[in-house]
């Protein structure tokens, strides 16, 4: 008996729409994209962009990254824009309509009245000869030769190439408009990516009086009393003059006790049990460059001294204080 694969199927499917992003891109016409780019970036006010149906879906989705790049911008139905919703588009705006036939009963009937509001109407439509096309004031082709739908009906391969032409649109704009690195962080202040670009090694470290210390010369049952008060496995020394000359983990302090006999413990000394010149990171470091610090080496390390420009100790932090934030 011979089973049925649907693999072959799947893998044809997207590559009809892979081609059909490629093809979209020779369409494109430079001086209508040069227009498009222009608008956007010399755009004072809001992006608003329009769509109905699948084109509304992407529509939003466009404005979201819009909007998560540095450009203010939002999605408008048409209905709601005959019904009131014209009133959030002010003249200092750019209107992005996106239709596969530019012939949407709401689209068309809305133009009239952008166009009395004297904004920039920019067509991404798959119709080149349709009313949206011609009402326009640049125009895009989102065109395609045929839907990934058997019937050739659903929107499928013309939703596909009008999303990836929008992201091309939006990550444009966010190169011309120079956003950087903290730029983005700001609007993504949540979540692993934002954590990653905005936390930093003051937010989780655990200073001044929650940060463990002991002094060249004490003794290893001050370093245990210092690593059992302070909780966190491990406590800085300090030279005389308050800079970090080492650091000590519960396991340093195993290690050097199970080596020595039992009659050198009574000298045994911080200096003696400490790494020196350990790994050091400062506050204002990212807390994910701290985390990189700590396991991208062969031989991984749970706690990092916190130090400032003069190379004072002023903390600690534990690979497992920045694992709990979520990074």
């Amino acid at each position: 008996m011979t089973i049925k694969t649907h693999f072959p199927e799947v893998v044809r499917l997207l590559h009809l729409e892979a081609n059909a992003i490629a093809a979209a891109a020779t369409r494109l016409n430079e001086a209508q994209v040069e227009r498009v780019m222009n608008l956007l970036s010399g755009c004072n006010g809001k992006v608003v962009i329009v769509g109905v149906g699948k084109s509304g879906i992407i529509a939003r989705k466009i404005a979201a990254t819009m909007i998560s790049t540095g450009t203010a911008a939002l999605h408008l139905h048409p209905s709601d824009a005959l019904h009131g919703g014209l009133g959030i588009v002010n003249a200092d705006d750019v209107v992005m309509v996106m239709s596969k036939s530019g012939e949407t009963d709401e689209i068309v009937a809305m133009l009239p009245y952008l166009k009395r509001r004297q904004v920039p109407i920019i067509a991404v439509v798959g119709n080149l000869n349709s009313t949206l096309a011609n009402r326009a004031d640049a125009v895009l082709d989102a065109s395609v030769d045929r839907e990934a739908c058997p019937l050739n009906l659903a929107p499928t391969t013309s939703t596909t190439v009008a999303l990836a032409l929008g992201d091309a649109l939006a990550m444009t704009l966010m190169k011309m408009k120079g956003l950087t690195l903290d730029d983005f962080a700001i609007n993504h202040p949540a979540g692993r990516l934002g954590k990653r670009l905005t936390l930093r090694v003051v937010d989780l470290m655990h200073g001044g009086n929650q940060s463990p210390t002991v002094k060249i010369g004490s003794t290893w049952l001050a370093v245990v009393k210092g690593i059992s008060d302070g909780g966190l496995g491990a406590v800085n020394v300090l030279d005389n003059a308050g800079q970090l000359a080492g650091i000590i983990t519960d396991g340093d302090l195993r290690r050097t006790i199970q080596r020595m006999d039992h009659a050198s413990l009574e000298d045994l000394k911080s200096e003696e049990i400490m790494t020196r010149d350990p790994v050091v990171v400062s506050a204002d470091a990212l807390a994910y460059d701290a985390l990189r610090l700590m396991e991208d080496r062969p031989s991984q390390i749970s706690v990092l001294p916190v130090v400032d420009e003069a190379r004072e100790c002023v903390g600690l932090i534990r690979l497992h204080d920045i694992v709990r934030s979520g990074l």
